[in-house]
C-alpha cells in the first residue's frame, strides 16, 4: 500500500510516516516546509526505499496533479494545516488559504486521480481534523461524532469548513473518504510553540511558564504515537463516509498538566534552588479560549478495536525525557518566527 501524506514533516504527520514505514507501507511525504515543519522529524526513515519526499504546497493544484500522476498512491492522509490557535487570531488569512483552499485542492486532485483510475473502491481520502470544531464543553459531557459544530476561533472555523468540504465531496462525487477528529496531541517532535514543549523549554531556560487565565481549561491529552496508530487503522479499516473521534481518555486541567511537567523536570533535572513550579505565571487569557474538550472514543473502539495505550503520566514522562535528550532538535527551531513570543492577544 502506498500512502500520500500531506504535512508529513510536521508533528502528527511525521509520527504517522515513521509508524507507516516501520509497518512496511510506502509513503510519499508532501510538505511545503513552512515554519512548523522540520525534515529532522522523518530523518529516521529518510533513506528507506519505502519513503519519498515532495516539497510542494497544497495550494498549488498543478504540483498536486503531478505528484498524484507520478506516485499513484492507494490512499491519501491529509494532515497539512495551519494549526496554532494563537497564530490564527493574529493572522487568520493563512488559515483560510491553507486549511480551506488547500483542502479543496487536495479533494479535487484526489477526485481527478480517483476517477482517472476507474474509481477504485479501495481508495481512501483520510481527512485528519480536530475536536476544536465542536466548540466548548461544560463540566459534563463528551464530544461524539454527532455533536454539532460550533467553532470559536479562526483556526477551528477553518478546520470545520474543511471537514464539511470533505463530506460534501463524498456525498456529491462519491469520493471514498474517512474523517477523524482528535483531541490534544503531545509527544516527541512537538513544535516549540504549543503548551507542553513551551512548559518544558521555558522551565529549562529559567523563564516564566505562562498559563492562560487560571489554568482551569480542560483538555483530553492524546500521545502522538497512539494517534498515529489510530489514524492508520481508520485509513485501512474505517468505513467510507464515516467519521471517527480519537481521544486519549486523559482529561487534565492545564494547570495540573503544567505542574506534572514541572515535577518530572524536578526529578530528572533538578534546579540548584527551588522547583520549576516557582516559574509558573498566570497570564491574560486568549480571546475565545474554549473551557473544556473531551472525546467519547466509543465508535473507534467498538467498530475498529482501538483504545489509547499510553496514559498521560506515562506519555509526559516519555515526552520530557525526549526533550532532555534532543536539545539539538529544539534549539534549531527556536529562532523561527513567533517562537517564544506571546501570540493571539488581539481582541
Amino acid at each position: 500500500m502506498k500512502i500520500l501524506v500531506t504535512g508529513g514533516a510536521g508533528f502528527i504527520g511525521s509520527a504517522v510516516i515513521r509508524l507507516a514505514v516501520q509497518r512496511g507501507l510506502s509513503v510519499v511525504n508532501v510538505d511545503a516546509l513552512t515554519y512548523a515543519a522540520c525534515l529532522e522529524n522523518v530523518a529516521s526513515v529518510a533513506d528507506d526505499p519505502l519513503y519519498a519526499f515532495e516539497k510542494a504546497d497544497i495550494r498549488d493544484r498543478a504540483a498536486l496533479q503531478r505528484i498524484f500522476a507520478e506516485h499513484r498512491p492507494d490512499a491519501v492522509m491529509h494532515l497539512a494545516a495551519e494549526s496554532h490557535v494563537d497564530r490564527s487570531i493574529d493572522g487568520p488569512s493563512d488559515f483560510i488559504d491553507t486549511n480551506i483552499g488547500g483542502t479543496f485542492n487536495m479533494l479535487e486532485a484526489s477526485r481527478r486521480y480517483w476517477e482517472d483510475m476507474g474509481r477504485p473502491e479501495g481508495f481512501r481520502f483520510h481527512h485528519i481534523s480536530t475536536d476544536e470544531v465542536f466548540g466548548s464543553l461544560g463540566k459534563e459531557g463528551l464530544f461524539t461524532e454527532s455533536t454539532g459544530y460550533d467553532p470559536r476561533s479562526p483556526y477551528s472555523a477553518s478546520k470545520a469548513a474543511s471537514d464539511h468540504l470533505v463530506r460534501a465531496w463524498h456525498e456529491t462525487y462519491g469520493l471514498p473518504v474517512v474523517v477523524t477528529n482528535c483531541s490534544n496531541n503531545y509527544g516527541p517532535y512537538h513544535f516549540p510553540e504549543k503548551l507542553v514543549p513551551v512548559v518544558i523549554l521555558n522551565a529549562l531556560a529559567g523563564k516564566s511558564i505562562p498559563v492562560y487565565g487560571k489554568g482551569e481549561n480542560v483538555r483530553d491529552w492524546l500521545y502522538v504515537e497512539d494517534h498515529a496508530d489510530a489514524l492508520l487503522l481508520v485509513l485501512q479499516k474505517g468505513t467510507s463516509g464515516r467519521s471517527y473521534n480519537v481521544g486519549g481518555e486523559n482529561e487534565r486541567r492545564n494547570i495540573d498538566l503544567v505542574r506534572t511537567i514541572c515535577e518530572l523536570l524536578d526529578r530528572k533535572r533538578p534546579k540548584a534552588e527551588g522547583t520549576y513550579a516557582d516559574q509558573i505565571t498566570f497570564v491574560t487569557d486568549r480571546p475565545g479560549h474554549d473551557m473544556r474538550y473531551a472525546i467519547d472514543p466509543s465508535r473507534i473502539s467498538d467498530e475498529l478495536g482501538w483504545r489509547p495505550s499510553v496514559s498521560v503520566e506515562e506519555g509526559l514522562e516519555k515526552t520530557v525525557q525526549w526533550y532532555l535528550d534532543n536539545e539539538n532538535w529544539w534549539r534549531a527551531l527556536q529562532n523561527r518566527k513567533g517562537v517564544g513570543e506571546r501570540l493571539g492577544t488581539k481582541p
